[in-house]
């Protein structure tokens, strides 16, 4: 009798995770404390039914685990924008400089949005598979089953698959008995991707920054914008432009935040920045389910991929997977897709040798 598979976070990595399983006959159910699916892919509908990434938008040809699951799920991809020219910002006391783009290996965005991806592995599994609202608090190994619970409900099973960031897993969740020390002493210290990350978006009915030539790419040393990219869609008939703004302005509100960022566009593009039609943000810092209150600063990619995650535990029921713990491209989602297939191979590999 196959067993049954309890998948904590319903991202990437949990939804694939849990297609794998399911596609082989176990019992699979994805608990997740958002009210969506998709954890750190995040596509919102904006203004124009203007697709905007919140969360992971770009890979290239290097990422061979998610190339391999798109074709598989027949999900198409596009180059990202890039031709004509950019504007680079050194310092404060220099106005910006026009740029040619140095020839460089192309990314690609997902067409549809990244959320693409994360609609189709969610539809693979019937609705009662997917608990959304659920905010786990504690899991306990001590019996048989495996318990996990969320307030006043519990699920047992046979497995539990964290696919959350390390870090958030040990320090939002009480593990019994207590997790294996240097499992969680690396947890505690592996880098979350987008934990610092703040995205905003800016909407309009035409891409005038494609005129003259321009590629709608910035990059600015001096903020709050850091860099900025075309975000029309694959069709060429929506458009946005679509960066990464200064971690700093997180304890701003929306609109004081919204006017520094215009101030800084204006400097590069003029008044017309302003005949936008909808500003888009994301703040990752202030998601709860994204970066925990007692999280400190880890640099970049700290610990990720790092080997404990390879291992099983408490008698192989404990699988810590996800992004950050992949072999290859952790933090990205290359290495979602590749945590996933790992851990699915390493349950049903198992199954068939027992």
């Amino acid at each position: 009798m196959k067993k049954s598979i309890l998948v904590l976070g319903a991202g990437l990595s949990g939804l694939l995770t849990a297609k794998r399983l399911n596609d082989q006959g176990y019992e699979v159910k994805v608990l997740e404390s958002r009210n969506r699916c998709g954890g750190r892919i995040h596509t919102k509908q904006g203004s124009l039914s203007t697709a905007v990434e919140m969360g992971a938008t770009w890979f290239g040809k290097k990422h061979i685990h998610l190339l391999a699951l798109l074709d598989e799920l027949g999900i198409g991809y596009y180059e990202q924008h890039t031709e004509g020219k950019a504007f680079f910002e050194p310092f404060s006391l220099a106005p910006p400089q026009s740029i040619d783009i140095p020839a460089q290996l192309p990314s690609y965005r997902i067409k549809g949005g990244s959320e693409s991806v994360i609609t189709n592995l969610a539809s693979s599994l019937n609705a009662e598979q997917i608990v959304l609202d659920t905010k786990i608090d504690s899991i306990d190994f001590s019996q048989e089953k495996v318990t996990v619970h969320c307030n006043e409900k519990k699920w047992t099973g046979d497995i539990v698959i964290s696919t959350l960031p390390p870090a958030l897993l040990f320090l939002s969740i009480k593990i019994n008995p207590t997790v294996n020390q240097e499992l969680n002493q690396i947890g505690l210290a592996t880098h979350t991707w987008m934990q610092d990350a703040i995205k905003t978006a800016l909407i309009f009915e035409n891409p005038f920054w494609r005129k003259e030539n321009g590629s709608g790419t910035l990059f600015s040393n001096v903020g709050p914008v850091s860099e900025f990219y075309d975000h029309s869609d694959h069709k060429v008939e929506k458009f946005a432009l679509c960066g990464f703004v200064n971690s700093g302005l997180a304890s701003l509100d929306v609109e004081k935040r919204k006017a520094k960022v215009l101030t800084q566009l204006e400097k590069f593009y003029g008044k017309i920045v302003h005949s936008y039609v909808e500003y888009v943000e994301h703040i990752w810092p202030q998601d709860s389910n994204t970066k925990h209150v007692a999280m400190p600063y880890i640099f970049p990619h700290q610990n990720n991929g790092h080997p404990i995650y390879q291992k099983a535990w408490f008698d192989d029921r404990f699988f810590v997977s996800g992004s950050e713990t992949a072999l290859d491209f952790p933090g990205y989602m290359d290495g979602a897709v590749q945590s996933a297939e790992l851990v699915a191979n390493k349950i049903i590999n198992a199954t068939i040798a027992s």
